[in-house]
């Protein structure tokens, strides 16, 4: 039976205020990384994209193979905004991360802006050579790279559509660190 302290904290998630905070960029543009520091300085989880492929990858079992559209690709788009989704209606701060262009982006978020209090978009960004150092350096140092197309995204794509929604918006070159630094990147966050 629900007593009088049950009812406080019934009352306490009335005032729950969940802020949805979307990291994205370019593959190899160290968005994973500054996703997983973010959250780990926020104190909330990061739901990772590719994370979510490669768990995918791990129940298939041996012989999946990696294409740029492969079944498994397509059925991370909506798991990916679905966990979003349960997290915030929960009343759960979270870090958003994938390499989504703005399209997709938009396509998974808009249901979602009505359950954060807050949006907010950091954009990551680096040179094209970096960009491509990083991707091959993963690829052979990185097991759970095997999940994705990684062969395929040896090039930067010079149509990329970054994410652009009406929030507030931070862009951040990963080149070398943090540009602005790390605890400028959380203050954002936390707005």
């Amino acid at each position: 039976m629900p007593t009088s302290a049950d009812a406080a904290s019934d009352a306490d998630l009335v005032r729950l205020h969940p802020r949805l905070i979307v990291v994205s960029g370019q593959p190899g543009s160290g968005k994973t990384t500054l996703a997983h520091r973010l959250a780990e300085a926020i104190g909330c989880p990061a739901i990772c994209r590719d994370e979510i492929k490669e768990g995918m990858v791990h129940a298939y079992g041996p012989g999946f193979a990696a294409a740029t559209s492969d079944p498994l690709t397509m059925r991370t788009f909506p798991l990916f905004f679905d966990c979003v989704r349960l997290l915030l209606a929960g009343g759960v701060t979270v870090v958003a991360e994938a390499a989504f262009q703005h399209r997709l982006w938009v396509q998974g978020l808009t249901p979602l802006l009505e359950l954060a209090e807050e949006v907010r978009v950091i954009r990551c960004r680096t040179g094209e050579e970096v960009l491509l150092h990083r991707r091959s350096s993963r690829l052979a140092e990185v097991a759970t790279r095997s999940a994705h197309a990684d062969t395929e995204a040896m090039r930067v794509n010079p149509d990329w559509d970054a994410i652009h929604l009406d929030v507030p918006t931070l862009d951040v070159d990963t080149t070398d660190g943090y540009q602005p630094a790390l605890d400028a990147i959380v203050d954002f966050a936390n707005g």
